[in-house]
């Protein structure tokens, strides 16, 4: 039980380690973002008045902002510094998330990610300053003028927060479309030609995409979708940048013709090799001659397909020789006795005899013996 424990502990501790390190980066992140928190906090009805400047600006005169919550008045700035710090924060957690994948990403894919993870923080930002100085005052212009006579706009503060809130998310979120593109193409998924040809369905997705994020007006919607298309066909003019090498080198080298095309024959060398001139360096062969030359081929061809085989014999000879001797093999017997006298000598003649397989039919006679 101790051995399984104990595995079980070796296997489960580079997991357990990763686990502590999301936790420390999880806990740096909420403590940069409380940091900013509370050095904004002090100007928290500062910010909120400098977001509702769009609005404010354009309400028609004697008429304000309300705040028809109890604790609106509080809890509105509060909420407003704390998605600003989590904003403002963005680039130091895109960091902290960085350090913690960085070790599994290749040498090329590190290269990637930092351009397009700062892209995509600056994009995200003039997405935001776009909605706050194009967008907002072309909207709530058109929202102020609709109102029936008779009727005051005094907005709540916490739904115009609400509201400006999802445009900043929607707009950000919406300018990483160059981002986006460039991610399909360089995993694959895509090419840019492809794209071109998606681009109708693209643009009325658009404008789908802007009718859900935004409020439901023409001016917003149309606000959204057209510096999301302007900002698609931007990515499929870089995407080419960021293509994979292989993908590439395909679309560079036509496949039908893999090899290097061949130099024209010149002049000298079309004479030279011209029929003519061919009949008249070497003449054709007649019958006979052909056959003879056949007939030579045939024996060289016959004696080098001998050699072969004696060659083949050769080797297998030797190796069945090294098998007998090693099967055989014996120390000699002077080494394993005394010295020999005459019976002695006769025994290992014998011996030897048999072990190179002459046996004589007639067994010697006494006399012989003696």
């Amino acid at each position: 039980m101790s051995e399984t424990a104990a595995q079980e502990t070796t296997g489960e501790q580079p997991f357990v380690s990763h686990l502590i390190e999301l936790r420390d980066r999880l806990l740096r992140i909420v403590l940069a973002i409380l940091i900013l928190f509370l050095g904004l906090f002090a100007f928290a009805n500062d910010i909120y008045h400098y977001i509702a400047t769009p609005l404010m600006e354009l309400l028609p005169e004697g008429q304000s902002m309300v705040a028809t919550g109890v604790i609106s008045p509080f809890l509105t700035p509060f909420k407003l510094t704390l998605v600003l710090s989590f904003y403002i924060a963005i680039p130091y957690i895109l960091y902290q998330v960085w350090g913690f994948i960085a070790p599994g990403l290749y040498k090329h894919e590190r290269r990637m990610v930092l351009p397009l993870a700062a892209s995509s923080t600056a994009l995200f930002y003039i997405g935001m300053a776009f909605a706050y100085y194009v967008v907002f005052p072309l909207i709530f212009a058109f929202l102020t003028t609709t109102a029936p006579e008779g009727v005051e706009v005094m907005p709540d503060m916490k739904d115009y927060l609400d509201f400006v809130l999802k445009l900043f998310f929607a707009f950000g979120v919406a300018f990483e479309v160059p981002i986006a593109t460039i991610l399909l193409v360089w995993m694959g998924a895509t090419t840019p030609d492809k794209l071109r040809e998606k681009r109708p369905y693209v643009i009325v997705g658009a404008f789908v995409i802007g009718m859900l994020l935004t409020p439901p007006d023409m001016i917003s919607q149309t606000l959204l979708a057209i510096p999301m298309w302007i900002l698609f066909e931007a990515g499929i003019l870089f995407a080419p940048l960021f293509m994979p090498k292989s993908d590439h080198e395909q679309d560079d080298t036509p496949p039908d013709d893999p090899k290097e095309p061949e130099a024209p024959p010149s002049a000298s060398t079309s004479s030279s090799t011209s029929p003519a001139d061919t009949t008249e360096a070497e003449p054709a062969l007649t019958e006979h001659e052909m056959e003879a030359e056949l007939d030579r081929i045939e024996k060289e061809e016959d004696a080098e397909e001998r050699l072969e085989r004696e060659e083949r014999a050769r080797k297998k000879a030797l190796k069945e020789a090294d098998n007998i001797r090693l099967d055989h093999y014996e120390p000699p017997i002077s080494d394993r006795y005394e010295p020999l006298n005459e019976e002695s000598e006769r025994m290992l003649d014998e011996e030897l005899d048999m072990m190179d397989g002459v046996v004589d039919s007639d067994p010697p006679s006494e006399s012989e013996r003696n």
